[in-house]
């Protein structure tokens, strides 16, 4: 049940943030020191991409890398940035999710913590109330006896084996 509403809300959140990713990758070319700045990290970005690649195929990684031109370093250091954006919404949305998971599962915790102790508590509850019990049935078999000299009283027992007794007289 979880699942679908958990995908359904991940679908959401990126059909909402690629509008906005957009928007900056728009905004990113336009501004001449913000566009330097992307330049900058779209060279750097493709260094270590082609550095990695390298290394996967086992090829040579102390060969000079060509730098990627102005418009192709802007698209590609504009979709980075968009992808970033997007990573981050939807890294703060699992967070937030899993908080949120915790603290409910905090609260269960806590209210399953108050049940054990409820049950502990009406646990010793009933045991000073039997001890009370025997106590008051030992004080009748006193008196029992006192009144009734040649008696023999067995409460205590008597609703487990009072059947046999009579049976074995």
């Amino acid at each position: 049940m979880i699942l679908p509403v958990v995908k359904l809300g991940t679908l959401a959140l990126r059909t909402l943030c690629k509008p906005i990713a957009n928007r900056i990758k728009k905004h990113a070319g336009f501004q001449p020191a913000f566009r330097q700045f992307i330049i900058n990290i779209a060279q750097v970005n493709h260094r270590l991409t082609t550095n990695m690649q390298r290394r996967i195929y086992g090829r040579a990684t102390d060969v000079a890398i060509r730098p990627l031109n102005e418009e192709r370093a802007v698209q590609a250091a504009a979709d980075l940035l968009g992808e970033i954006f997007l990573f981050s919404v939807a890294g703060a949305a699992i967070i937030y999710e899993v908080q949120r998971s915790s603290k409910s599962e905090a609260k269960k915790e806590a209210l399953r913590k108050q049940e054990l102790e409820a049950i502990k508590k009406r646990g010793e509850e009933l045991a000073g109330e039997l001890e009370l019990l025997k106590q008051k049935i030992a004080e009748m078999e006193v008196i029992a006896k006192i009144r009734i000299p040649n008696a023999t009283f067995d409460f205590k027992n008597s609703h487990s084996g009072g059947d046999q007794k009579d049976k074995q007289a």
